[in-house]
C-alpha cells in the first residue's frame, strides 16, 4: 500500500523534456554542495540495498568465471518480515497485494541518486583507466553502490567470431585507446579496427565533459563505449535509460554484454545495431548524449551516424562468448583445433567438402 501511495505522489508529467543549459549556480558551489550531500546519498542507497538483498560474499564452490573469479551462490532476495517463500506460494496475487507482502527485491532498483542520474563506474575500472590514460572517471557526487564480488570479472576475456582459433585475444588486459592497436592490428580487418578505435575513444558525455556542467572535479575528455561495455562485455556500470520522461519514470539500467549482438536486431533501449535501410537508423544512437540542445555545449561526435554505425557494427559483430566444447556420443569432449583455410568453394567453408577435388585449391597444412 505504501508503494501505491508513493506512486500517486509522483508527477505524471514533467515540467519539461529538456535539461537546463543556462546554469545559475557556480561550479565550485555545486561541487561543495554535492560533496556535502554525498555521505547521506550513499547511506540511503546502502540502506535500501541491505533492506532488499543479501549481498554478502558467498562464493559457489568450484564454480568460477573464465579468469577464476568465483560465482556467487544462494537466494539473495529478502522477504518482508514474517513472510516465507512457501507462504507466498500459497497466496493469491490479490492477497499479496492487499497485505503488502510483495518482495521489494523484485521491484525496480533506483539509481544511487535517482534525481541526479548519470553514468557511475565501479572503482576497479576507474583505477585502471586512470593508470592507462590518466583520465579520471571519479564523480564527486556519487560512488558505485554494488560490491565487487557480485560484479563480472575484470577485465573480461575477448573471443572473436572471426578467429576462434586464437582464444582470448585480450591477453588479460583492459582494451583502451592506449593499447587497442597493438593488440588487434593484424587480427581485425580495417573496418573492424576502425570500429574498435571508436569504441575506445572518449567523447563528451553529460557527467563527463570539459564544461562546468559536469560531475568530475577536473575537466574530462569524456567516456568511451567500452567504459561500460568493457572489452565488449560488461563491468556492471549503471545509468538511467534515456528515452523516458519525467526523471522519476526513468529506469536504472545495468550494462549488458555486447557478446552475440551480431545475431540481434536491437540492443538496449531502442538503439539499433544492424539495419538494412536508412529508416531504421533513426534509433541508432550511442548513449552519450541525453538532450539535443546540450551536445553543442559539451562537445559532440563529428562523424555522421552512418559512418559511426558501420564501423561499430563491424567490430561488435565479431564479439562472442567463449567457444563451448563439442561432445561425442560417448560423452567425451572433442578438442577444437584451428580451422583449415577455405579454397573459396561454398562446400569447403560449410564443411561439406570432405576431400579436395581436381579443382579444389584448399590449402592442406604441412606436417
Amino acid at each position: 500500500m505504501a508503494l501505491v501511495a508513493h506512486a500517486q505522489e509522483v508527477k505524471k508529467r514533467g515540467d519539461t523534456s529538456y535539461a537546463p543549459v543556462d546554469l545559475k549556480e557556480p561550479f565550485k558551489a555545486v561541487v561543495a554542495r554535492m560533496k556535502g550531500d554525498k555521505p547521506k546519498v550513499m547511506k540511503r542507497q546502502q540502506d535500501l540495498l541491505a533492506e532488499r538483498y543479501d549481498l554478502s560474499n558467498r562464493p559457489a564452490k568450484g564454480v568460477t568465471m573464465f579468469r577464476g573469479k568465483a560465482v556467487q551462490e544462494g537466494v539473495r532476495a529478502k522477504l518482508p518480515k514474517g513472510a516465507t517463500w512457501a507462504g507466498l506460494a500459497g497466496m493469491t496475487p490479490e492477497d499479496i497485494r492487499e497485505r503488502d507482502l510483495f518482495p521489494p527485491a523484485f521491484m525496480p532498483l533506483p539509481h544511487p541518486n535517482h534525481p541526479e542520474g548519470g553514468m557511475v563506474f565501479p572503482r576497479f575500472h576507474i583505477d585502471e583507466i586512470k593508470k592507462q590514460e590518466g583520465r579520471d572517471l571519479t564523480r564527486f557526487d556519487l560512488d558505485f553502490d554494488l560490491p565487487d564480488h557480485v560484479l563480472p570479472e575484470f577485465p573480461p576475456s575477448i573471443f572473436l567470431t572471426t578467429r576462434p582459433d586464437l582464444g582470448d585475444v585480450s591477453q588479460g588486459k583492459l582494451i583502451t585507446i592506449a593499447n587497442y592497436y597493438e593488440l588487434f592490428n593484424g587480427i581485425l580487418n580495417p573496418k573492424q579496427l576502425e570500429g574498435l578505435r571508436l569504441l575506445v575513444t572518449p567523447f563528451p558525455q553529460q557527467q563527463f565533459n570539459q564544461t562546468e556542467d559536469r560531475r568530475t572535479e577536473a575537466p574530462s575528455r569524456g567516456v568511451a563505449c567500452f567504459e561500460c561495455h568493457v572489452n565488449g562485455h560488461t563491468n556492471g556500470a549503471t545509468h538511467l535509460v534515456g528515452d523516458i520522461r519525467p526523471q522519476e519514470f526513468r529506469h536504472r539500467i545495468e550494462t549488458p554484454s555486447l557478446r552475440g549482438v551480431n545475431i540481434q536486431r536491437l540492443f538496449g533501449s531502442q538503439r539499433a545495431l544492424n539495419w538494412r535501410t536508412s529508416r531504421s537508423s533513426s534509433s541508432a544512437r550511442p548513449t552519450l548524449m541525453v538532450t539535443p540542445s546540450l551536445p553543442p555545449r559539451r562537445g559532440s561526435t563529428c562523424l555522421s551516424a552512418a559512418a559511426r554505425s558501420t564501423s561499430w557494427r563491424r567490430c561488435r559483430s565479431s564479439l562472442t562468448s567463449r567457444p563451448r566444447p563439442s561432445f561425442a556420443s560417448t560423452g567425451d569432449s572433442i578438442p577444437r583445433g584451428p580451422r583449415k583455410p577455405s579454397c573459396g568453394d561454398r562446400r569447403c567453408s560449410s564443411g561439406r567438402h570432405s576431400a579436395p577435388s581436381a579443382t579444389c585449391r584448399r590449402i592442406t597444412p604441412t606436417t
